[in-house]
């Protein structure tokens, strides 16, 4: 069973989503080519006090995205060479997303989005098949028992907000 995520499946609270991404299959179609692999980790960034997300700094060119409808692509380069992918969720003009950090195989949101082809371009997109990225639910269903939590990586600057256990990962 194939089905690809609804856009209402991302207007939830932040947390729950990101759990449930979990087992889930991020596919990228280019041209004929196609490329699937599990979402094995995830990080979420919630409202406009966390210090941690970009929304914290307010509404600019960068955050409009987050500020947006639940269900599109946030995506945004980092360090100048890496792109990240995150997914808005929750109401419009409330930023909060969720960065994809691992998937099957590959550990790094960098890494991810080089082996997906992933760049700007699909910055406020909607994620579905329309486009050429989306998010599918292929029936997995995963033990509670392998979900942990952690801190969120790379975010040290963010007072309390770095101790946060917004950080869920799979034990494969």
């Amino acid at each position: 069973m194939k089905r690809i995520i609804s856009q209402q499946f991302f207007n939830r609270p932040t947390l729950d989503i990101a759990q449930d991404l979990l087992g889930k299959f991020l596919i990228c179609k280019r041209g004929d080519d196609m490329i699937s692999a599990m979402i094995t980790e995830v990080e979420a960034y919630v409202g406009p006090q966390d210090l941690a997300s970009h929304a914290s700094k307010g509404r600019t060119s960068r955050t409009e995205v987050m500020f947006g409808k639940f269900g599109y692509w946030y995506v945004y380069l980092i360090y100048g060479m890496h792109y990240c992918l995150n997914i808005v969720t929750e109401e419009k003009d409330y930023p909060a997303a969720i960065l994809i950090r691992g998937i099957e195989g590959i550990s790094g949101p960098g890494r991810i989005t080089k082996y997906f082809g992933i760049d700007k371009t699909l910055n406020g997109t909607l994620a579905s098949k329309k486009t050429c990225l989306w998010i599918e639910d292929r029936g997995l269903i995963i033990n509670p028992r392998r979900i942990k939590r952690g801190k969120r990586i790379g975010v040290d600057y963010a007072g309390r907000w770095k101790d946060k256990l917004w950080r869920f990962y799979m034990i494969v």
